[in-house]
């Protein structure tokens, strides 16, 4: 008994919310499958995309199906009690195959071009599709006449053909957790994944095992009553709780691989974008202007044109730079013990800023012209280079102090 209160207590915390938290795993999946959408149109010939936003669809139906309001709204529209049940039933073990069709797709590839995926769909959709019809059968032969709106399972779990129908769907929703939580436990521990898409096979896997434990605990209180005990709370209270987490983990899994790449994306061009400050600052003087402001421009076209801007002016400008000087600079940071490529960096800047402060001309005379292909090919790293005018002082002036020597022993 003790036990029992001390499990009531969150359990009827969460059922004051009952009525309305279905509605928070169905908004986070519609904006899961709001996030996705624009990819999945603009790449409608990916059967991946376009699997993975039915599959959305299908989890974001299950949650606002399975809400009280809904369950009574289809009852009464379509005038049969209960109704609802083999409906819901139908929607999550469509959505159970559907997750294991598409991590079997994910992993192995696509049906047409893998006889072992082919195998496995037809294997999953014949399956779960005798599951579907024999979910209505059973409900046909029912005879459940009390609408039920959340307790359903546990109150007709002792009734012939609608105990069968329970029973029918938690296995079919247990084995397809199990096999799924199996292939994406094995898919994580693949060498060179995308850290991106291993987060996100994490997710899955967090949510699946949330979803074995939501068989648990139906699986449980439907067990007890067949033994004539009460554990109703965990149908209740508990597994509800579960399958919204469950559902929360899931599409996290699911969008992560994309928004995380996306988002990535922006950050590396924006941080593109940035590092090229410096070097576009020392370009802007030269030029006497910088690049024309574009109203709603992409971040893209933004690093897009600051990169041409910036090599527009660097190539005239390159052309008359010291090579020696480039050659005694690089040996210089080599010296000080930079890197070979932050060594050429610091070269590059210090010719440059050379050649800025030179108001005419250089007619180099070395025999060959300056190289300007890998000056204007590492214009981030030169950027990076100028962000630390110090150590930049300190190359040059150890480039240039062999010939002053020079100069002063003559």
């Amino acid at each position: 008994m003790g036990f029992a209160d001390a499990a009531m207590g969150p359990a009827s915390f969460l059922s004051e919310f009952y009525t309305s938290f279905w509605w928070i795993p169905a908004g986070v999946l519609a904006a899961a499958l709001a996030i996705k959408l624009p990819t999945i149109i603009r790449l409608w010939t990916d059967p991946l995309l376009r699997a993975v936003g039915g599959l959305l669809l299908l989890a974001c139906a299950v949650f606002v199906f399975v809400a009280p309001s809904t369950i009574v709204w289809v009852n009464r529209v379509t005038g049969v009690p209960n109704i609802s049940a083999p409906w819901v039933y139908s929607l999550l073990t469509a959505f159970c195959g559907s997750c294991l069709v598409l991590i079997i797709a994910w992993r192995d590839g696509l049906p047409e071009h893998s006889a072992s995926t082919r195998r496995a769909t037809r294997w999953v959709v014949s399956v779960y599709g005798g599951v579907i019809a024999a979910l209505w059968v059973l409900f046909a032969l029912a005879d459940v006449p009390v609408e039920r709106t959340r307790d359903l399972d546990t109150y007709y779990a002792r009734t012939p053909f609608m105990r069968e129908e329970i029973l029918l769907y938690l296995l079919a929703h247990t084995t397809a957790s199990l096999v799924t939580a199996k292939l994406i436990r094995n898919w994580i521990r693949t060498d060179g994944l995308d850290a991106w898409l291993r987060w996100g096979l994490k997710f899955l896997g967090v949510g699946y095992a949330l979803n074995l434990a939501f068989d648990a605990a139906k699986l449980t209180a439907v067990g007890a009553r067949w033994t004539g005990h009460d554990l109703d709370w965990l149908s209740l209270h508990l597994a509800p709780a579960l399958a919204c987490l469950s559902a929360v983990s899931i599409a996290v899994g699911f969008i992560l691989p994309h928004a995380g790449q996306y988002l990535h994306e922006r950050w590396r061009i924006r941080l593109a974008h940035r590092r090229l400050r410096p070097l576009y600052r020392l370009m802007r003087t030269v030029h006497g202007s910088g690049v024309p402001p574009v109203l709603r421009a992409s971040a893209e076209l933004r690093l897009t044109r600051r990169e041409t801007f910036i090599r527009d002016v660097l190539l005239p400008l390159a052309r008359r730079t010291d090579e020696r000087l480039r050659e005694r600079s690089y040996a210089a940071a080599l010296g000080l013990g930079f890197g070979p490529e932050r060594a050429r960096a610091l070269a590059a800047a210090v010719v440059i800023l050379d050649a800025v402060e030179d108001a005419g001309a250089r007619d180099t005379g070395h025999g060959h012209g300056p190289d300007t292909t890998e000056l204007l090919r590492e214009i981030g790293a030169v950027s990076r280079a100028l962000r630390h005018p110090d150590v930049i002082r300190e190359v040059r002036a150890r480039a240039v102090a062999p010939e002053d020597t020079t100069a002063v022993t003559e």
